[in-house]
């Protein structure tokens, strides 16, 4: 790979289109969510991020008359934030019954991290073989938790008992310390660390290839505020890095849980942030998910609705719910993060910390798709 003058690179952006918001407009806000929404799966763990086992067209999978997803899930912790470092990837499905715990995703010791962030799943087109991507964070066994992120996928099987049967986990690519930050990062703090995550499957059906979404960090620019949307591509049998989508240097940090939908002939790339981690001199944005449009993977791509906003949470609510998934039936998932607040903060009522968050699937929407105008339905 031919090195590129930092100069000339910190301009031309690898070819990602900038995303510079002036504004977020008047987009539709989520409904406010109320203690009868806020239905825990468990007593002793608490759930956030969400994947579903999807189709390679992307449609949600439906077997034995259930949905199978994916929850990233920890102990109880006194501080939720805790959570982040005890992370492991639980199995639940949804039926006309309601909801049934199949365990722990994968068995201990199976996964090269010291936890298991988000990825995604796939049922390939035989019915039977699953992909699971995911992020390894850290190092099995190490003394003290880094904030290294890896991809990996594992290969199961569907079977009765839902997927399983997982495989030895294989790490498909690398950051290259060019495009995408490179760093074990030793220590770090919500928010602030660089992202190589999040890793979504997405099956292109112009061309038939196969990708993989994922949230990156520019390596090109040193500003603090460096997220961007990373792809790699397979070819053959390996997985190619590719040039960023979408980059946000000076605008924010972090891009989390990017993912495409195409409908309509249109690539619908959707991402979630926080308003804690746009760049203290950008126009921030409320806690969303947020996206942009184009004709093919290749762009250009345009912003969705006014600075990209697609959904957020109330301003009486700020940080409600957080990390929405789009299926590809149009419908969005998400967690209960801290709610009911009511204007108070965990900062000065620290007992909040628990009893107000809610680490549970929250209530879901379904987004109506007009071209260049996504909004609630």
């Amino acid at each position: 790979m031919s090195v590129v003058n930092p100069s000339e690179q910190s301009i031309a952006s690898f070819g990602a289109t900038p995303w510079r918001p002036a504004g977020y407009g008047q987009s539709a806000r989520i409904p406010l969510i109320e203690a009868a929404d806020v239905v825990r799966l468990f007593d002793d763990l608490d759930l956030w991020d969400c994947w579903p086992l999807a189709h390679e067209d992307g449609r949600t999978v439906e077997h034995l008359g259930r949905n199978w997803w994916f929850f990233l899930s920890a102990p109880v912790f006194p501080d939720p934030v805790e959570r982040h470092g005890h992370a492991r990837i639980r199995l639940v499905s949804l039926g006309e019954d309601g909801w049934k715990d199949h365990g722990n995703a994968f068995p201990d010791g199976l996964t090269p991290g010291s936890r298991e962030w988000a990825g995604s799943a796939v049922l390939m087109d035989d019915g039977r073989t699953v992909q699971h991507f995911f992020t390894a964070a850290g190092r099995r066994g190490e003394a003290a938790p880094t904030f290294e992120q890896r991809i990996f996928v594992s290969e199961g099987t569907l079977t009765e008992a839902g997927p399983g049967g997982w495989q030895a986990p294989r790490e498909i690519f690398e950051a290259d310390g060019l495009r995408y930050v490179l760093d074990r990062q030793d220590s770090g703090a919500p928010g602030q660390i660089k992202g190589f995550r999040d890793p979504a499957w997405l099956r292109d059906p112009a061309t038939g290839r196969a990708h993989i979404l994922f949230t990156g960090s520019a390596a090109w620019s040193d500003h603090p505020f460096n997220g961007n949307v990373g792809i790699a591509t397979l070819e053959g049998d390996t997985w190619v890095l590719g040039n960023p989508l979408v980059e946000a240097i000076d605008v924010n940090n972090e891009l989390e849980r990017p993912h495409i939908l195409v409908r309509d002939g249109l690539y619908y790339l959707f991402w979630s942030t926080q308003t804690h981690t746009f760049a203290p001199a950008a126009v921030a944005g409320p806690n969303g998910l947020y996206g942009m449009v184009a004709e093919s993977l290749a762009g250009p791509w345009r912003m969705l609705n006014e600075g990209g906003l697609v959904a957020a949470n109330p301003d009486a609510e700020a940080k409600q719910s957080y990390s929405w998934w789009v299926t590809g039936e149009g419908e969005v998932w998400s967690f209960v993060d801290y709610w009911g607040m009511a204007g108070r903060t965990v900062e000065e009522q620290p007992e909040l910390l628990r009893s107000n968050f809610g680490g549970t699937p929250a209530p879901r929407f379904m987004l109506n798709f007009d071209g260049e105008r996504v909004t609630i339905a």
